[in-house]
């Protein structure tokens, strides 16, 4: 294998960096959610599009009917993921909703084991219980500040379990296409998808400060191209696993950003049920990562 000209493990830290910033920059505009993820997703469409027709425009005539079918359901559940994970952080603290969206490993594996059948495991399940356990302690903490910080928290689980469903839908059409092409599809259909709901909705399109619309291409530039990128980058030199583990810490850059540059504060609930969350889903990670190494040893051994 060739050497990297950067280190993936500075490439990963610059990417988790990169995707914190995404609750701060919705934090600050003044714009509604479904306006702010259009507008993030429609931009990020912008920029890609020249390299997609100039490299990538062929390989739609690889899309069967069951893929456009799978990827217009994606695209419609990463605009719903937008919407709500964006509203939660009017109710809520950027700490506690960021925490709550991490939660989507458990969720897939919850996803893998109801629509496909895959086997749950004893500490899989044990995980899950600490992780939701961690959920109910941020939860706890939110009522007891305010009814409408337990109601943000239940719009960013709402968010996870979307992101979950989208990441499931569209991991087969990635596995025949490739990530410049699935990635744009789905992201112009995600913007189809959030334009209409900001139509239907009668959200403003316009105009904003000029202030709205530089976080408006920060959120297409530094989480979504720059951040995303990173991480798919850095696929070619670690494991998935890793890089899951990596986004883990997405919650404490953010809320270390709200902290300084928001002067949101940290509750005791939320910094232990944030712990509690993270430990859950790394242990359920690395538990993973063991399995897949073993069924791999055991593969080799069959083989020899």
């Amino acid at each position: 294998m060739e050497t990297p000209k950067v280190n993936p493990y500075l490439a990963l830290g610059i990417g988790v960096v990169s995707v914190s910033t995404s609750a701060i920059l919705v934090k600050v505009s003044s714009a509604d959610a479904g306006v702010i993820a259009f507008y993030r997703l429609f931009i990020t469409v912008l920029l890609m599009a020249p390299f997609f027709f100039i490299k990538n425009m062929k390989e739609l005539k690889l899309i069967t009917i069951r893929d456009w079918i799978y990827s217009l359901i994606a695209g419609i559940f990463l605009a719903f993921h937008f919407i709500l994970w964006f509203e939660s952080l009017n109710y809520t603290s950027v700490a506690s909703s960021t925490v709550l969206v991490t939660l989507q490993p458990l969720f897939a594996f919850l996803g893998t084991f109801l629509f496909f059948n895959e086997r749950l495991s004893l500490k899989a399940i044990l995980c899950g219980v600490i992780a939701i356990a961690g959920s109910v302690i941020i939860s706890w903490g939110d009522f007891q500040i305010s009814g409408s910080a337990l109601f943000g928290d239940v719009l960013a689980l709402a968010a996870c379990a979307l992101v979950t469903a989208y990441l499931l839908f569209g991991q087969h059409v990635r596995k025949r296409l490739s990530l410049m092409t699935y990635t744009f599809v789905v992201y112009f259909i995600c913007s189809v998808v959030l334009l209409i709901y900001v139509l239907f909705t009668k959200e403003k399109l316009g105009p904003y400060p000029a202030e709205d619309w530089v976080y408006f291409l920060l959120l297409a530039l530094i989480p979504n191209l720059l951040g995303h990128s990173l991480f798919n980058w850095s696929l070619k030199w670690v494991s998935t696993s890793t890089i899951s583990m990596a986004i883990l810490f997405e919650p404490v850059g953010a809320s270390i950003l709200a902290y300084f540059l928001l002067h949101e504060s940290l509750h005791a609930t939320q910094i232990l049920g944030g712990g509690v969350v993270i430990a859950g889903i790394s242990i359920f990670l690395l538990n993973e990562r063991k399995s897949k190494q073993l069924e791999l040893m055991k593969n080799d051994m069959e083989s020899v």
